[in-house]
């Protein structure tokens, strides 16, 4: 059985914490490097119900996409949610670590999953590295189509092979527009749209799209949008990342188990369909 802090170097390999963002909080956020680790539960969110399913599992280790501290802390005491997550997981024995927009921009990274799911063929990084002399990490993928469809199509494509969520898939655009090539981003996506629209693709699929950059995008080009739901098109990821953790185990003879949470921890838990929703505002 290894201990943490081997497990830690794998995944310090596989995501290296330099190539996270500025702002970000990537890396280990407690546990004992020490202790050992037969159980690896990967996650989006480091929430409670998550803290808890690793309790259960017996995991010494959780891995989440998103940090539970982003913007650093003076405090975990209990009295607050994040707080509890911490006492869970060290009453217990769990590890947290966190792998994000160094995940993003890995090779392969949480856009290529995205891509998998989705059965898109990758042609490259939307907005490349510039220290990668293969060309291949970066933020988003840019994607081809196994053969034509119509935006229509795409977006109940894309409904259909990502983890549902109370958003669902909205698209925007002509329904009948021809999309033969994508650019993908995993989570929010809007910062993007200038690299988007260089690359020429026909559709954009991400997450959070807001109004206002949505609207500018679409009266910048005739550039088709699909909107999914944030944790939906980064869950893809934990499957890609507990299989890259099972290669190193078995390369090392560790005899990890990998577990992936199927927990839905989109916040967004209703959706309903204005009736009038294509009639315009009411009178």
């Amino acid at each position: 059985m290894p201990v943490l802090s081997d497990v830690i170097n794998a995944l310090d390999t596989l995501w290296p914490r330099a190539r996270a963002e500025d702002w970000d909080a990537v890396g280990p956020v407690c546990g004992d490097p020490g202790a050992g680790v037969d159980r690896v539960l990967f996650a989006v969110d480091p929430v409670r119900e998550v803290a808890d399913e690793a309790v259960a599992l017996g995991a010494g280790l959780l891995v989440t996409h998103h940090p539970l501290y982003l913007r650093g802390t003076t405090s975990v005491a209990a009295d607050t949610f994040k707080g509890r997550v911490v006492h869970t997981l060290i009453r217990n024995g769990v590890a947290l670590y966190v792998a994000h927009t160094n995940a993003d921009r890995a090779d392969p990274g949480v856009s290529d999953a995205l891509a998998a799911a989705l059965g898109l063929r990758v042609t490259g990084p939307l907005v490349p590295d510039p220290d990668d002399p293969s060309g291949r990490r970066g933020l988003g993928r840019l994607c081809a189509l196994d053969r034509p469809l119509s935006l229509r199509e795409f977006a109940a494509l894309a409904a259909e092979r990502l983890p549902a969520a109370a958003q669902g898939v909205r698209a925007a655009g002509d329904p009948d527009r021809t999309v033969r090539t994508v650019a993908v981003c995993g989570g929010s996506g809007d910062s993007l749209f200038a690299e988007v629209r260089a690359a020429g693709v026909d559709a954009y699929l991400t997450a959070d799209l807001r109004h206002h950059p949505a609207s500018e995008a679409r009266e910048h080009s005739p550039l088709a949008l699909v909107d999914a739901a944030h944790w939906a098109t980064e869950w893809p990821w934990c499957e890609q990342a507990a299989a890259q953790l099972d290669a190193v185990s078995e390369r090392h003879g560790w005899g990890l188990r990998t577990h992936v949470s199927r927990r839905v921890t989109d916040p967004w838990t209703t959706h309903h369909t204005a009736p009038r929703a294509s009639e315009g505002a009411p009178n």
